[in-house]
């Protein structure tokens, strides 16, 4: 497992993912978008309508969350990480159409794996249990699509420093299954 801490600002390119390992520290700036599960199923059924994405897949990130609602003087409430593999259905879809980038927790399925190796993506996870340390790298926030979704509708973030590690990078090294090896052997 890699020990390298990485600081990233968005929007991400090939060769930014192409230089992350399983197991890396990244601190994640600029822009990112949340999305859970019912948006992820509305933005595949607008896509199989023909229907444009509410905001461009290239180089953005999205982050499986549903942000508490703000306190005053705040731009975000907890914002902790949504289990990943509620996604897992849609995000093959979603990376055909030019997603790279995904943040969660937990496993994927092998066919999100195997989508991620084709399209030289990356899986990051977040750290769950630290909703409220997430929100403080959260400068702005602001609905973008789906309002009628509630927490879960598709949010505009500008963060700073969102520190994340590189769960599977776009070589499908999962540092899941390499923790668990390694577990194992001691």
């Amino acid at each position: 497992m890699s020990e390298q801490r990485k600081e990233l600002v968005t929007p991400f390119t090939d060769e930014m993912i192409s230089n992350l390992h399983a197991g890396d520290m990244v601190y994640i700036s600029g822009t990112i978008y949340t999305a859970r599960d019912a948006a992820h199923k509305r933005m595949c059924e607008m896509l199989e309508k023909g229907e444009s994405m509410p905001f461009d897949f290239r180089g953005a990130v999205i982050y499986y969350a549903g942000p508490c609602p703000a306190k005053p003087g705040k731009p975000i409430g907890s914002v902790g990480p949504t289990t990943a593999y509620r996604m897992d259905l849609y995000s093959p879809v979603l990376m055909e159409k030019g997603l790279k980038v995904m943040i969660g927790k937990g496993l994927r399925n092998k066919e999100v794996v195997d989508a991620i190796i084709k399209h030289r993506g990356v899986y990051f996870a977040a750290i769950g249990g630290a909703a409220a340390l997430m929100a403080k790298c959260v400068k702005t926030a602001e609905v973008i699509a789906f309002d009628d979704l509630g927490t879960e509708a598709v949010r505009r973030l500008t963060v700073d420093k969102l520190p994340v590690i590189v769960a599977i990078d776009c070589k499908g090294n999962n540092s899941y299954q390499s923790s668990r090896e390694k577990y194992a052997e001691d």
